[in-house]
């Protein structure tokens, strides 16, 4: 009997490259975090993929261009990038930011894999020049690599009505640190992240 190709396809690998968000920091119950409930919500809507967790805790954009060699191993075939929040608990320049992200994007473009650039928002703090170069890399950048953009990581929370600028509001999403999602904020910025990576999956064949 003929078998279908379909059999002996392999699942779609996606390596999430990421810090303590990604990585799944402070949760009791690791199946909890961003990672693996991504994971499911893909595989809710039907699609065979796996989500690797390239999530390190403290880790900058610099951190992520150093390790993104081996981070990408031979069976990846996409790429989702969550840094730059750890750039704005530092004040690192957000030129210096830029080209940690440029280095690895151009990484991935030598792979020939598609990427899904996740932005986070700088914090008014800094001064509006600060802000502006900050935000603005994120669209520069996926412009240039014809990458996928992702605006806002806690886009998911803002459609919950939670305001990241609102440490009340996000109070019943976040850990008791306020910087980490619990595992209902989770669950909310998978939902707002999810489309975006099924566009992701699409690009790479899954």
């Amino acid at each position: 009997m003929a078998l279908s190709s379909s059999v002996f396809a392999e699942p779609v690998t996606i390596v999430a490259l990421g810090d303590s968000l990604t990585a799944g920091y402070g949760l009791a119950n690791q199946d909890d975090g961003l990672v693996p409930q991504l994971e499911g919500w893909l595989k809710a809507k039907g699609a065979d993929v796996v989500v690797q967790n390239a999530g390190v805790s403290g880790d900058t954009t610099a951190g992520g261009l150093a390790r993104i060699g081996w981070a990408l191993g031979p069976e990846a075939d996409a790429l989702i990038v969550t840094l730059g929040g750890n750039d704005l608990l530092r004040g690192i320049d957000p030129a210096s930011s830029k080209a940690s992200l440029d280095g690895i994007l151009k990484e991935a473009q030598a792979r020939g894999l598609p990427v899904l650039l996740v932005a986070m928002k700088a914090p008014g703090n800094f001064g509006p020049g600060y802000k502006a170069a900050f935000d603005g890399m994120y669209a520069d950048l996926a412009t240039q690599y014809g990458a996928l953009l992702a605006d806002d990581f806690f886009a998911g929370l803002r459609a919950a009505g939670a305001d990241p600028s609102d440490p009340a509001s996000l109070a019943a999403f976040m850990q008791a640190d306020g910087i980490h999602p619990n595992p209902e904020g989770v669950k909310l910025i998978v939902a707002g992240l999810g489309p975006r990576v099924e566009e992701l999956l699409a690009r790479a064949g899954g």
